[in-house]
């Protein structure tokens, strides 16, 4: 079994767990508490103490992820849109305004814009390319095919991860990617696929006999089966796009004449180290469909019907317009985000201290109930070689202190801390091995039908991943959002600045 175990915390507090953002407020209080002091105002002296232990345990008490006052916001302005009206979206084509061919997305898709690239290749693909206005980014998306792990033995499963490590190293050393996203979206299969095959195969001078026990074979296994598609994309930002543009013709052009290069580095580091046996990066078609069955996934069986329709008859319009690619309606509730005709309800894993083994997600995958969708999305943030090196000289700053302040006031440290502590030190050495820093987040979302509770869904959902050994923490308050980013392949990360 193969068990990854060298992680540290993605962020320390500069002194006792703190930020300095936290630092400067109870720096305050207590000048406050000082002040009355100095003034022998005893009862004000003590209502400011109590003042600053509330404020405290309002500010570093964390409740599920949140500090007190960071519920309270997130709260309040759930509250605000809910009576405003805010909270609920409707579509343009939903409300007799459609026409237009822009995307019209709900939420913190909004501001995202698709543009066409130019024709590469032998088959003059143009690719797509997505641009998100409020954080500034630029994306592609790959469609891409794994033959998996479950069946590798150890030495193939280490091969697999080193492949992945060595695909983050060459994005660092690049310093062009900032983020590498992979979304693995496991639906109930349909049997679009098999329906076409049996319209264009079946025999019509077959047994009736033989038919109908075909036809029952395959209604029971089509009610069982699942069938995963997964997605790669790589995210860039606006200021380190336009820089390389500058050279490649500026303009919308030059900036997808850089992102088809990187298409074309990261095609070869899948292919390569990771083991992808097919890497197809979208074209802006392609997208649509995958972002419209990312919000209605029962919409994937007319997709493909249509397909196949096309290819006999040209006419036959298959393609789905940025204009209907999202929902028709969606609205944000507190513990789970409704679209169209589903539910769905997301939770952020935390890793084991004890490690995980490779493999360990497939029970997270794997849905337990029909008409049932399971996705999973891993955000590896790639760091610059000057942004570890900063990165890992505080962090070791930061356990030295500690280590100092623990032995000044006698006070034995957890074995916990002291693993850490060791972790963060031995990323100097790993650094100087010429390894990069990241910092991964995976999120988790099942979708179900209306028709069924959401409430069960979100507690089916907790219970597989506290079967792969992970803990997991639903994002309330941010259900919208964390779909987005685990569903829809356009390049959305809950951690980069602007998104939420």
């Amino acid at each position: 079994m193969s068990v990854y175990n060298e992680y540290v915390p993605a962020r320390r507090g500069w002194m006792l767990g703190m930020t300095i953002p936290q630092w400067v407020v109870m720096l305050l209080c207590m000048l406050a508490v000082a002040t009355a002091f100095s003034r022998k105002a005893w009862a004000a002296v003590a209502l400011l103490i109590l003042a600053w232990v509330i404020m405290g345990v309002l500010l570093l008490l964390p409740v599920r992820g949140r500090s007190a006052i960071g519920w309270l916001g997130a709260l309040v302005s759930h509250a605000v849109c809910s009576v405003t009206g805010l909270s609920v979206w409707r579509s343009r084509a939903a409300t007799g305004r459609g026409g237009q061919p822009d995307a019209d997305l709900p939420g913190a898709l909004t501001s995202i814009e698709i543009h066409e690239g130019a024709p590469t290749g032998a088959q003059m693909r143009r690719m797509a390319l997505i641009q998100d206005h409020v954080t500034r980014t630029w994306a592609i998306s790959a469609s891409v095919s794994h033959p998996g792990i479950q069946l590798r033995d150890r030495d193939e499963r280490l091969g697999k991860a080193r492949g992945l490590t060595s695909l983050i190293d060459q994005m660092a050393v690049g310093e062009m990617v900032s983020e590498v996203i992979a979304i693995v979206r496991t639906i109930p299969d349909d049997g679009a696929e098999r329906a076409q095959w049996v319209r264009e195969n079946g025999s019509p001078s077959a047994p009736a006999g033989a038919a109908r026990i075909v036809g029952d074979l395959e209604e029971a296994l089509t009610g069982v089966s699942v069938r995963q598609e997964a997605f790669v994309t790589a995210v860039v930002e606006e200021p380190v796009l336009a820089r390389h543009a500058r050279e490649a013709g500026r303009g919308l052009s030059g900036r997808g004449r850089v992102l088809s290069d990187v298409a074309g580095e990261l095609t070869g580091a899948l292919m390569g180290g990771v083991g992808m046996e097919q890497v197809t990066w979208m074209t802006s078609p392609e997208l649509a469909a995958a972002t419209r069955t990312g919000f209605a996934p029962g919409d994937r069986a007319g997709i493909v019907d249509a397909l196949a329709e096309r290819a006999r008859n040209p006419r036959v319009n298959a393609e789905v317009p940025w204009a209907h690619a999202g929902p028709s309606t969606a609205e944000t509730a507190v513990r789970h985000y409704a679209h169209d005709a589903w539910h769905s309800v997301s939770v952020t894993l935390q890793l084991p201290d004890r490690g995980a083994a490779m493999g360990a997600l497939l029970p997270v995958l794997t849905p337990s109930e029909p008409e049932e969708r399971r996705s999973l999305a891993v955000v590896w943030p790639i760091k610059t070689l000057k942004q570890a090196d900063r990165e890992i000289s505080r962090s070791e700053s930061m356990a030295d202190v500690s280590d100092a302040l623990n032995e000044k006031l006698k006070r034995t440290s957890r074995a916990k801390d002291r693993q850490a502590a060791q972790r963060t030190r031995d990323l100097d050495v790993k650094q100087a091995q010429g390894n990069s820093l990241t910092a991964p987040h995976a999120i988790v979302t099942i979708t179900v039908p209306k028709t069924k509770s959401a409430a069960d869904a979100g507690r089916r959902l907790e219970t597989s991943v506290r079967r792969a050994g992970f803990a997991p923490l639903r994002l309330d308050v941010s259900h919208d959002v964390a779909f987005c980013a685990s569903v829809v392949p356009l390049g959305l990360n809950l951690a980069r600045k602007g998104t939420l």
